[in-house]
């Protein structure tokens, strides 16, 4: 394993143009193509192809295309949860889906971040990435975008269109741009 691999895994500056992480993007690219060119009735590719791009899909879980990742091996999804259309999970650190989770249409789960101060970082291709966690039994509804370094708790529903910057509580019905607790549940 390279040093820039090593420092993505750490939570460190890293460089996205390393030549070791542009080969397994692109094999995890690779995946993503033929899964997302299977049709309907082709259930058993679509779990193969996750089961060799995914860290862990547990038992009953499965996934609309058009699916997007990063890496794939960073993905964790436990048993019996579902993400729908166009998920988008940007997997430059760990994500950690539990087990019976709902994620609506067209959600987003971005770990990577960029450095805020010093453009010239950037411009090098410097990056940072923080894991994010979904506890069991969370419903995202369609659009809600999750950021870098968020948890959410279990039993949680976080309505559509949320930017969710924050962790959140369990139980809790949350909202808004950027979210926040409406109501417990």
């Amino acid at each position: 394993m390279g040093e820039q691999k090593r420092r993505m895994l750490r939570g460190e500056l890293y460089r996205d143009n390393d030549p070791e992480l542009v080969a397994e993007r692109r094999r995890a690219q690779r995946l993503l193509d033929q899964f997302n060119a299977t049709t309907s009735d082709e259930p058993q590719l679509r779990a193969e192809v996750l089961g060799a791009l995914l860290g862990k899909l547990g038992a009953g879980s499965w996934i609309m295309p058009r699916f997007q990742c990063d890496y794939g091996y960073l993905i964790e999804i436990g048993a019996n949860s579902f993400l729908n259309y166009d998920a988008i999970l940007m997997d430059c650190a760990p994500i950690v889906i539990g087990e019976d989770v709902s994620i609506g249409p067209r959600a987003q789960l971005l770990t990577a971040l960029h450095p805020m101060t010093g453009h010239e970082a950037r411009r090098q291709r410097w990056e940072t990435a923080a894991p994010i966690t979904i506890g069991d039994n969370v419903w995202l509804g369609g659009g809600v975008i999750v950021c870098a370094g968020v948890t959410i708790g279990v039993d949680t529903v976080v309505g559509a269109g949320s930017v969710v910057t924050r962790d959140l509580p369990e139980r809790v019905f949350a909202a808004g741009n950027p979210c926040r607790v409406i109501r417990p549940l």
